[in-house]
């Protein structure tokens, strides 16, 4: 704009030395009036090129401008966008930390839980009548249980718990201890034969278990309820003989001074 203006006040100024000129054309000769046309055309071309040139100057400097405008706001665009982006990955951080930790929290449970399940199922050291051994948590279970009903005095009830204790687990630590209290089951409910049967079947099984004399001697109290009184006089010698620093030995000695 300062650019046109300034031609404009330029071109003015030539025309109005040309009318002057021309005024005083007749002081000058023909030669001399070309020359100060030609002159001042020159002029009048110079100044309108450099009133299109500052023109053009002008014009690319407003493109430029706006292209610069163009690329700022390009950029502030791409940098809200990359702003708006960053948040929404920072929030899908968060939730995926949160995620994590929850994944974690369940995993440690489920673990926990399946070495709880796995800690129901692993043999443990047991201890009874003076020996240890291992035995399933269930076996143990059983064996406590089918013992509660003997020491309750449901005899009746406890014959057929040691007996399916017995037979599902045959291998069992418990077995002696089983056939025992068995056989104790059934003298309290006068089934001597049956009695004798398993407290032999201990002693056979356990000559040297903390319960074999006082099975032997409980087979000579089912012989002495039988009224076999010679049987049961040979079984108490025989039990003074086998055991005789034991607790038994002492009730046999007893016991066979009041059979004479």
């Amino acid at each position: 704009m300062g650019a046109i203006t300034l031609w404009g006040r330029t071109a003015g100024l030539l025309l109005l030395c040309c009318w002057s000129a021309t005024a005083g054309a007749g002081l000058f000769d023909d030669e001399e009036a070309r020359k100060a046309i030609l002159d001042l055309r020159q002029r009048v071309d110079a100044v309108r090129l450099v009133a299109e040139q500052g023109n053009s100057r002008a014009r690319e400097a407003g493109e430029e401008n706006a292209a610069l405008r163009r690329s700022l706001l390009e950029l502030q665009s791409q940098i809200e966008t990359l702003r708006a982006e960053t948040a929404t990955l920072r929030g899908l951080n968060e939730q995926l930390a949160r995620d994590l930790a929850e994944l974690q929290r369940k995993q440690k449970d489920i673990t926990q839980g399946v070495n709880d399940r796995l800690r129901q199922f692993e043999p443990v050291k047991v201890a009874l009548d003076g020996r240890e051994f291992m035995a399933d948590p269930a076996e143990k279970r059983d064996f406590e249980a089918a013992l509660a009903v003997f020491r309750k005095g449901e005899f009746a009830a406890a014959q057929p718990a040691f007996l399916d204790f017995l037979r599902r687990y045959a291998q069992s630590g418990y077995t002696p201890a089983a056939l025992f209290w068995l056989g104790n089951a059934q003298y309290a409910t006068r089934d001597y034969k049956e009695a004798m049967i398993n407290f032999r079947a201990l002693v056979a099984r356990e000559p040297d278990h903390l319960r074999s004399p006082e099975a032997v001697l409980s087979i000579a109290n089912c012989q002495v309820e039988l009224k076999d009184t010679r049987a049961a006089r040979k079984t108490l010698e025989d039990l003074i003989k086998a055991y005789p620093q034991s607790e038994a030995a002492v009730a046999a000695k007893d016991r066979l001074t009041r059979l004479k």
